[in-house]
């Protein structure tokens, strides 16, 4: 499967924004998918998964209530909106799919197979 992120861009402090990924070349739906951000100088962390249906997400600790992840499984597009948006959210967020595992949904990046190529998202003070 092919992922193309998109929907980046330069925000300021407090706004919101929502970035998409879009899944070509192979059935979505078998899927979970997952958000991963890389800031400049730090490692790559995991930001949200979902599960192949939907039903299941999962969010790091320390952005749950203000990123929600979600699918459409019709369009073969994960989007990630990111409400109350901070300097420190400024990263490289990229999509991820792995093999679908029920309800599980994977933080472990290593459990990922595909990867997109990674939107810019700068939010200024």
């Amino acid at each position: 499967v092919q992922l193309q992120a998109s929907g980046g861009g330069l925000v300021q402090a407090g706004d919101s924004l929502r970035v998409s990924c879009k899944a070509y070349g192979s059935t979505f739906s078998a899927y979970a998918m997952g958000w991963f951000r890389q800031a400049p100088r730090k490692e790559r962390e995991f930001v949200a998964g979902i599960s192949w249906s939907g039903t299941s997400t999962y969010y790091a600790a320390s952005l749950k209530g203000r990123f929600t992840i979600s699918r459409d499984n019709v369009k073969n597009t994960v989007y990630l909106q990111m409400n109350s948006l901070r300097p420190e959210d400024t990263a490289i967020y990229y999509c991820a799919a792995g093999a679908a595992r029920g309800y599980y949904v994977e933080s472990d990046s290593r459990q990922y197979d595909y990867w997109g190529q990674g939107t810019q998202v700068t939010v200024s003070s």
